[in-house]
């Protein structure tokens, strides 16, 4: 490989490099629409999102009951077992009298 078409080469390879760290590391708002986002559930999917949501707690009734309560208002429940709320401002910004997060 001749010096032109290799400096070619490693140019092309770190634009491609540049290129997928750029895509990997931007949220899209979106992909949350589609998964997790509000409005992406409908009252009847609550319960199956809110199991698994409530999976790791040891307080499974009352987070039953307030993940079902976050999810039929909000149409969405975030990923994971915990955290993630920013994928539901609704879920996330909803509080008890106290102000204190009112979904798990």
């Amino acid at each position: 490989m001749d010096p032109a078409s290799r400096s070619l080469s490693i140019i092309f390879f770190l634009v491609a490099v540049t290129f997928v760290v750029e895509v990997s590391g931007q949220k899209n708002e979106a992909v949350y629409h589609l998964f997790g986002g509000e409005g992406s559930l409908t009252k009847n999917e609550c319960p199956g999102k809110c199991s698994y949501r409530c999976s790791a707690t040891s307080h499974t009734k009352a987070c039953m009951t307030y993940c079902k309560y976050c999810c039929e208002r909000c149409l969405c429940v975030p990923s994971g077992t915990y955290g993630n709320k920013e994928e539901c401002p609704c879920y996330n910004n909803m509080k008890t009298q106290e102000g204190k997060p009112k979904c798990p």
